[in-house]
């Protein structure tokens, strides 16, 4: 029986895949793309499959590659997705089929407790702190008993806690071999397990990273996978730019100085200055942050000319010397005492690589690259390329420029598994708005992939409706986000919460955040949850709870990654708001950068990279509404431009297909027939 004929079966009404999914029912576009998955895991090559909301993309990928025997690295956008399908899908999936297969989670080192980092934890200043003191000592309780290491395990530790960098590793401060608890590392056994195992899940950053550094422990995973997913394959690019390029961080330098004062004192206590050691770095990143000028918190600055922004160039050159200075001094420091203890020879690998990154940004930008500097309580200085397309096409599919098989001269290691036949599969619910998904297929070097959309199941026509108030202010004018605010406070009102805001930017985010918690201060029907007020995940559970508990309902303010990601089913969500179009910053050094080198192709910036930058973007928070068939909500976009201008019927038609409301009194009704509803999944509210 052919893998093809073994997937559809899997598929039927009563397959495996019944026993796997609870009151599964056949779709045919999740059929549609498994028969397109596995074709691809025959004959290999690459496939791009945009799969809309309710698909059930995970299954439609998971079910033919466990199916085809092969070893498989399954690869999604973050840590939660991955413990997602590691923890519910692959086992649920695995048994249904009744395979005999070995799966394993891999993460980055940053991910797991490290042993050796924790025992110095104690001596560590930033322990002033009584609640950091309290953590810390939750934390050993918890290691004595953990077998993993995963720090997922530790829900009420908060992933902005203090104490995560002072327990875990990183590539510069890792001891590696050398460290007195390697033999129990968590890192090392996680990266067994993935080698030992037939699927592997990891996440993009990881993937990214060992491209760049190739020591993520993949360097040996990889060439023996003949099958690579990537889920959420929206985020590749993004998130690949960042690793291939260069970044320098004052905080990095700052991190340096901590591990150097604390190895210093405790291991060679009296043989350096390690005070003044660390002052000299310490001080150069200081300046290296002034140098750059006051900009606002949060800001990019440009930088095509010699220094970023409006910094004065002698200034910044001096600056960034001044940093390669005082990493060679500590170098010279620390081979005086490079024998007594691998933790110093580890510091002078980090000294050495800060150096030669200051050195870097001293030098003339690399032709093809763009460089910026993200201004903050700390300093991040960045030069990476505009896109991924040539990496992926010489790293991963191993072609050269004319389309040829090209085996890269850059891998470390033989391929055991040919490059003409592995199989690449890329998928995510948004991926473009046009047939060939140019949006994603383009910047990622996958112009000659195979392309599959595969529309959503939801009837968005019963199910949801559009409506863009008319007599908005416009965006950019100082009362637009008033509008917004009360907008959003009327819908809350009438629905008893159930309401989230999107916003396009952290100032729209603070000014609509603040004045609808001024305008429920004291309510008992609605609370005003607001991003950054609270981790995400506690948001989201308190915003799930809300709409069972019996209590007060919740409106939740967001921005950036509340766009996609959330999943809030049934009818605890019934409002999306969205502030305004979410077209890319213009002032951005990278969307400058990208529009550029379209205007020297001769392409229209605004057409062929805004306005898809912007439907995606959409689409992606517009998801967040209608999650399963029984829900049903109101899109609400308070931009008039939507309805206004030209690209505006470009961007309404890559929204799912809901209803129109074009009236203030069609939306008034609306929001009477959702308040009507109490139980989204047996109950209609009749809008067709």
């Amino acid at each position: 029986m052919t893998l093809e004929s073994r997937v559809r079966e899997a598929f039927a009404p009563h397959g495996a895949l019944s026993q796997a999914a609870d009151q599964f029912q056949p779709r045919a576009g999740q059929t549609e793309m498994a028969m397109a998955v596995a074709q691809t895991l025959e004959s290999g090559g690459a496939l791009v499959v945009e799969a809309g909301t309710g698909v059930g993309k995970t299954f439609s990928y998971l079910v033919p590659a466990l199916l085809s025997g092969e070893r498989v690295l399954l690869s999604t956008a973050t840590k939660t997705l991955q413990d997602q399908l590691y923890g519910r899908d692959l086992p649920r999936l695995v048994q249904a089929l009744g395979l005999p297969v070995r799966t394993a989670l891999l993460k980055g080192r940053g991910s797991y407790l490290c042993t050796h980092r924790m025992e110095m934890a104690r001596q560590d200043a930033l322990l002033a702190d009584r609640h950091a003191v309290l953590t810390l000592a939750k934390v050993e309780v918890w290691a004595q008993t953990t077998t993993t290491g995963d720090l997922a395990e530790l829900p009420a530790l908060d992933d902005r806690s203090p104490v995560i960098p002072l327990i875990t590793s990183n590539r510069d401060n890792c001891l590696g071999s050398q460290c007195p608890r390697f033999r129990g590392c968590h890192v090392n056994n996680a990266r067994r397990e993935a080698l030992a195992a037939d699927v592997v899940v990891i996440n993009h950053h990881l993937f990214f990273a060992d491209l760049t550094v190739r020591e993520s422990g993949m360097a040996e995973l990889l060439p023996s996978v003949r099958v690579a997913i990537f889920d959420e394959a929206h985020q590749l690019n993004e998130i690949g730019v960042q690793f291939l390029g260069t970044q320098l961080a004052t905080s990095q330098l700052i991190d340096f100085c901590r591990d150097t004062l604390g190895a210093g004192l405790q291991l060679a206590r009296g043989l350096v200055d390690w005070q003044q050691v660390a002052a000299r770095v310490e001080r150069s990143a200081r300046d290296l942050r002034l140098a750059a000028g006051a900009g606002a918190m949060g800001s990019r600055l440009s930088w095509s000319g010699d220094a970023p922004g409006d910094a004065d160039p002698q200034v910044w050159q001096a600056a960034l010397e001044a940093v390669v200075q005082a990493c060679e001094q500590a170098i010279d420091a620390l081979d005086t005492v490079s024998e007594i203890a691998p933790d110093f020879v580890r510091l002078h690998e980090r000294a050495a690589s800060l150096a030669q990154r200051a050195r870097r940004f001293i030098a003339p930008c690399e032709p093809g690259s763009v460089r910026w500097a993200d201004v903050g309580q700390q300093l991040r200085l960045t030069q990476s390329p505009l896109d991924i397309a040539q990496a992926v096409r010489s790293r991963l599919l191993k072609v050269d420029a004319t389309g040829h098989d090209a085996e890269s001269e850059e891998d470390d290691a033989p391929d055991d598994v040919p490059s003409s036949t592995r199989s690449w599969i890329f998928t995510s619910a948004t991926l473009g708005d046009d047939a060939r998904l140019s949006w994603f297929t383009e910047p990622c070097g996958l112009t000659d992939a195979r392309v599959l959309r595969v529309d959503s199941p939801f009837d968005y026509d019963r199910q949801a409706a559009v409506y863009v108030p008319p007599g908005l202010p416009r965006p950019g004018d100082p009362s637009h986000s008033a509008g917004v605010a009360d907008l959003a406070a009327q819908g809350a009102t009438r629905l008893g919460g159930r309401t989230m805001v999107l916003t396009t930017t952290l100032r729209a985010l603070r000014s609509i955040g603040e004045s609808l918690q001024a305008r429920f201060e004291g309510s008992r029907d609605v609370e005003v949850l607001v991003q950054g007020q609270g981790t995400k995940r506690r948001l989201i559970e308190r915003f799930r709870e809300a709409a069972t508990g019996g209590g007060r309902g919740c409106l939740l303010v967001a921005s950036a990654s509340f766009w996609e990601g959330v999943d809030v089913p049934g009818d605890a969500l019934q409002l999306v708001v969205i502030d305004k179009l979410p077209f890319p910053p213009p002032g951005d050094p990278l969307v400058q950068a990208r529009s550029q080198r379209l205007q020297l192709q001769g392409r229209n910036p605004f057409n062929d990279y805004h306005v898809p930058e912007a439907a995606v973007s959409l689409k992606q928070g517009a998801g967040r509404l209608i999650r399963r068939e029984s829900d049903h909500g109101v899109l609400v976009i308070c931009d008039s431009r939507l309805v206004s201008m030209g690209y505006g019927r470009r961007l309404l038609a890559a929204l799912p297909p809901m209803r129109r409301l074009t009236t203030s009194e069609g939306y008034a009704q609306a929001l009477e027939a959702l308040a009507a509803v109490t139980t989204a999944s047996t109950t209609d509210p009749g809008w067709t």
